[in-house]
């Protein structure tokens, strides 16, 4: 299914909530993510919690409609502050659980610390970026040459087909400009007033956990905090069988949901 929102096409997945009044899963992807990219994961959660699901691609990944290069140094806020709305609206979500993965969470960070959002329950960050440190530029890198040299090309375009050069470049040329170095999603972590889930291998190739550390300051006593034991950066894929019950946890607890 396809979302209209600003103008654009944006490749869409639910999955119907099983338990009576139960809020929505929504599922922001990373920065080489897309709908197909999640794979099983947002059923299995789906099953665990019985909440529903929204998956979706941003314009210029998967089967959503294209973007201009070069993206904005700070696209991840514009996508926070004014698509999420709109996507929530156009698939009708009153009451959400965000999950979001790498860029994914830092998007969910903007939109949590941008306005107001009483149907806002909670935010799973994955793998969060709130700035950008030498470990994420240096992988970032090796990525761009991987990109170039080998079969990461053909990889990503099962996901994102017509859009896969879009799709990497307009990461990997925004993380790698020098002006990218300014980014501090730290102010709307602060503004945030919803309970955070925080998940993060330590050894994340991507970043630190000096990531982990600013949230919890920003956050306070709304953060929770699960670290592990890991050198990945997609603790879903990497660790399921500690992760996902985690995340079905914390989501059934700020939906009040525990008894279930």
């Amino acid at each position: 299914m396809f979302l209209r929102v600003g103008g654009k096409r944006l490749e869409a997945r639910t999955i119907a909530a099983r338990a009576s009044g139960a809020p929505t899963l929504v599922f922001l992807h990373e920065g080489l993510g897309s709908v197909s990219a999640w794979k099983d994961v947002p059923d299995q959660l789906a099953e665990a919690t019985g909440f529903g699901a929204l998956v979706y691609s941003r314009a210029g990944y998967g089967a959503s409609d294209p973007v201009t290069l070069p993206r904005p140094l700070d696209y991840m806020v514009p996508e926070g502050e004014v698509v999420l709305p709109e996507v929530l609206a156009a698939a009708g979500v009153e009451r959400a659980v965000l999950v979001g993965h790498s860029d994914g969470a830092s998007i969910a960070i903007v939109h949590a610390g941008s306005a107001p959002r009483p149907g806002l329950l909670g935010m799973v960050l994955e793998a969060p970026h709130v700035i950008c440190e030498d470990r994420s530029v240096a992988a970032i890198a090796l990525a761009r040459e991987a990109y170039r040299d080998s079969d990461l090309r053909e990889k990503l375009a099962r996901h994102h087909g017509d859009n896969v050069d879009l799709a990497f470049r307009g990461w990997n040329d925004a993380w790698l400009d020098p002006g990218f170095r300014a980014m501090d999603l730290v102010p709307w972590a602060e503004r945030a007033r919803v309970p955070a889930l925080l998940v993060q291998e330590r050894d994340d190739p991507y970043g630190t956990t000096a990531q982990i550390t600013l949230l919890e300051r920003a956050l306070g006593a709304r953060a929770e905090t699960l670290l592990l034991d890991g050198d990945g950066h997609a603790p879903h894929k990497d660790l399921p069988e500690v992760v996902l019950p985690a995340i079905a946890t914390f989501a059934l607890g700020v939906a009040g949901m525990k008894d279930r």
